[in-house]
């Protein structure tokens, strides 16, 4: 039987492993493969898209050491706020990132806060280094989405849609009870039937970029293609925010923190473009 089944499209994967290979008794997984890949293909998009633009390509190689750095710190500081209860009682677990435990949120703010502070630093235009790293953020995130693939985790709740994916129950190291009690049993082997959380998100992650790639040749302004990486990412995320079964509340309420700040991005997003289009009309008057 197989350990990763798309049951309604007839895809049988019969060994996924978590763990890519392991190097002097050290497990390097397949999630941290993804997240690897995702980095560099947004290294070498920016890169190249600032050869084209006219720009020096290694200020973006450069940039890409603090601002991944910065990115992780922020996706593990973002879990853990929003996850205090696990940690309060044993600090030194905040810092074992390999048990699990980062939000891609975190991780573009953590990112965003290192690119602001560099353009400040080298005295560069952040609006127009945004425009550049945006689509290659986008592209390392839809890819870093397949590591959620390789983890059996972030999925959604119980569906028999075309794209119903199956996981080895045994295999999932958490399933949340509405989700178990409609578990599959197929020749005595338990599956749990999902929403492939990673998949929509890819998808639209994808969607999105494609659209970025068009916007940038045909910009008004410095910045509108980043603005529209916020609106459009926020859009994304407040959509599939929904399916997930493993959401970080905000505090004390049973609103998602992930689709609370969708919101705040994309009604910021929404404000600061209509500014600077009104910014723009007025100079070309």
């Amino acid at each position: 039987m197989p350990e990763v089944w798309f049951v309604n499209l007839g895809i049988e994967i019969y060994h996924l492993p978590r763990v890519f290979v392991s190097l002097f008794g050290l497990d390097i997984y397949w999630y941290a493969i993804c997240v690897a890949l995702g980095a560099i293909s947004g290294v070498l998009y920016a890169y190249f898209e600032a050869k084209r633009t006219g720009q020096d390509p290694n200020f973006y190689v450069d940039l890409f050491f603090p601002a991944f750095i910065s990115a992780i710190v922020g996706a593990r500081l973002y879990y853990i706020i929003f996850n205090w209860s696990l940690y309060a009682g044993d600090p030194l677990s905040m810092l074992n990132t390999r048990s699990g435990g980062l939000a891609i949120y975190g991780g573009i703010i953590g990112g965003t806060v290192a690119a602001i502070v560099y353009a400040k630093i080298k005295k560069y235009n952040f609006w127009v280094l945004g425009d550049t790293a945006a689509p290659a953020l986008l592209l390392g995130q839809a890819i870093g989405r397949w590591g959620n693939f390789f983890n059996r985790e972030a999925f959604g709740s119980y569906t028999d849609s075309l794209f119903a994916l199956r996981y080895r129950a045994a295999d999932v190291l958490f399933i949340p009870a509405d989700v178990y009690e409609k578990i599959v049993t197929v020749n005595g082997i338990d599956y749990i039937q999902i929403q492939p959380m990673f998949l929509y998100e890819f998808s639209l992650n994808m969607v999105v970029f494609a659209i970025l790639c068009l916007l940038k040749r045909r910009k008004s302004f410095d910045g509108e293609v980043l603005l529209f990486y916020f609106f459009g990412y926020g859009l994304v995320r407040s959509f599939t925010e929904g399916f997930r079964t493993d959401q970080l509340m905000l505090w004390g309420t049973d609103i998602p923190a992930s689709q609370a700040l969708a919101g705040v991005m994309i009604m910021a997003s929404s404000i600061i473009g209509i500014i600077k289009i009104l910014e723009h009309r007025k100079k070309m008057l």
